[in-house]
């Protein structure tokens, strides 16, 4: 059976060339080119597949990535980066989460629930956004039938020729006047009273041995009027009530049923989970106590890499062609250390580089989101101007690689410590201060962060 991208993803996707996606990716990740590089063809190679006979592309499975490196280098950020360009759903999970079956700790299974209803929550927000118009009208329609009330039936404008219908046009004409005075804000402070369902959700005892996934869908099969809310009636302003009858007929509007089958073709064709501290996983079996399940859960994790399928509350999803990122540091073992089964579904291996005094310069002002530009956005809003010199900017980056090369290097996380330290006083004073620009230059970096080179015990400096 093909499993075939959703439209709007593989449009997106066939239109950018691996090169082009290093260079979206490169806007937010610093450096590590070979992780971008190694990224970039995965998701192009989920392009080719759609292009190939069904019988082939069934047989064309992803190639998983292994990332390898220190903490703060953009391991998350690269995977997260690249499913947002892919418009597809994403899940990051911590792989000590999870534990062997018959330990108290997490089902492997549920990352792939959790992806569906990522996957779910992403279709049904595309739907919404194509029906807001129709649900709107509609909203409007009910809020001024609460205005004014409608019509009787016609018999009950007596035998009058003509009573019914003048009485009628008026009444439309008395409608269209509040419709203009609804948009045009006149109604803003008068108060409707509706209906709003409560989302309220039962109590219930979860019977031993069944886990919560199961329970979820179980109850909500065999009870589903327990799970609707009930009804109460409110007294809203106009905005108010507008929006929350909007939401009440975008949801008559929208099909779940197929909403379902196109988040759940989403997740087998597009999905992209992200599984961290890979390597926490990785020790072999042998010792006692907490580490005697590692090599367990690496064996439960492998069905769900190699391909099965998973029970959701939307249907069965299959795993096949779901890529599957894996991270870690692996400071204390090393990637060898996995079963075999499991090293082998990482064809892809790439080793990202700790970050420089160079990297961390880039870092502070390139990216769209760097933080130079986010504290200076922040501080915006109470009407401070914060310029940062380049001298600044080196001096920030020298003591960043300092505190890293002295203590744990935590990469480019040091650099929120730093930034938080340096502008201390003048975010706490920034409501109060009369000037409305703020320098920061060398010489109030050195004077901010001079501590932080007389002490030598740095410890309240590491996150």
């Amino acid at each position: 059976m093909p499993i075939h991208l959703p439209e709007a993803t593989a449009t997106t996707v066939e239109s950018l060339t691996p090169r082009e996606i290093v260079v979206e990716l490169d806007k937010y990740v610093i450096g590590q080119a070979q992780a971008k590089r190694a990224v970039a063809i995965a998701l192009r190679n989920r392009t080719r597949r759609q292009k190939l006979p069904p019988e082939l592309a069934e047989e064309v499975a992803p190639k998983n990535i292994l990332m390898i490196g220190p903490t703060g280098v953009g391991k998350t950020e690269i995977a997260r980066r690249l499913a947002r360009l892919a418009q597809s759903p994403f899940l990051k999970v911590e792989a000590s989460k999870f534990t062997e079956v018959g330990y108290v700790g997490r089902d492997v299974e549920s990352m792939v629930r959790d992806l569906t209803e990522i996957a779910v929550e992403m279709v049904r927000e595309e739907r919404r956004a194509d029906v807001h118009d129709k649900a709107r009208q509609a909203a409007e329609e009910r809020v001024l039938d609460l205005l004014l009330p409608p019509l009787p039936p016609p018999s009950d404008y007596g035998a009058e020729p003509g009573g019914a219908a003048s009485v009628r046009e008026q009444a439309q004409r008395t409608r269209e006047k509040l419709r203009e005075q609804l948009r045009g804000g006149r109604l803003d402070q008068k108060q409707v009273e509706i209906e709003v369902r409560e989302k309220s959700f039962p109590s219930f005892e979860i019977i031993a041995g069944s886990s919560i996934e199961e329970v979820d869908i179980n109850v909500k099969d065999m009870l589903p009027g327990l799970f609707q809310g009930r009804t109460r009636k409110r007294k809203l302003r106009i905005p108010e009530a507008l929006d929350a009858l909007a939401q009440e007929e975008e949801q008559k509007l929208i099909d779940m049923e197929t909403v379902a089958r196109a988040a759940v073709d989403r997740v087998q064709g597009a999905g992209i989970i992200f599984v961290d501290e890979i390597d926490k996983v990785a020790g072999r079996e042998g010792g006692h106590g907490p580490d005697v399940s590692r090599e367990g859960v690496q064996r439960d994790i492998l069905p769900i890499i190699e391909g099965t399928t998973v029970n959701t509350k939307y249907g069965m999803v299959r795993t096949d062609h779901i890529l599957f990122i894996a991270a870690g540091a692996f400071h204390v073992s090393k990637p060898s250390d996995l079963i075999p089964e499991l090293q082998g579904r990482f064809p892809i291996r790439v080793e990202l580089e700790a970050l420089g005094r160079e990297d961390f310069v880039r870092i502070l002002t390139e990216p769209k989101s760097a933080l130079v530009k986010q504290y200076t956005a922040l501080l915006s809003t109470d009407g401070v101007e914060l310029t940062f010199t380049p001298g600044a900017i080196d001096r920030i980056a020298d003591f960043a690689t300092l505190v890293n090369e002295r203590t744990e290097n935590i990469g480019a996380r040091r650099l929120h410590t730093v930034m938080e330290k340096l502008l201390d006083e003048v975010s706490f004073n920034a409501p109060d201060l009369p000037e409305g620009a703020v320098l920061i230059d060398d010489a109030y970096v050195d004077r901010m962060l001079a501590d932080i080179v007389r002490n030598d015990d740095l410890s309240r400096y590491v996150l």
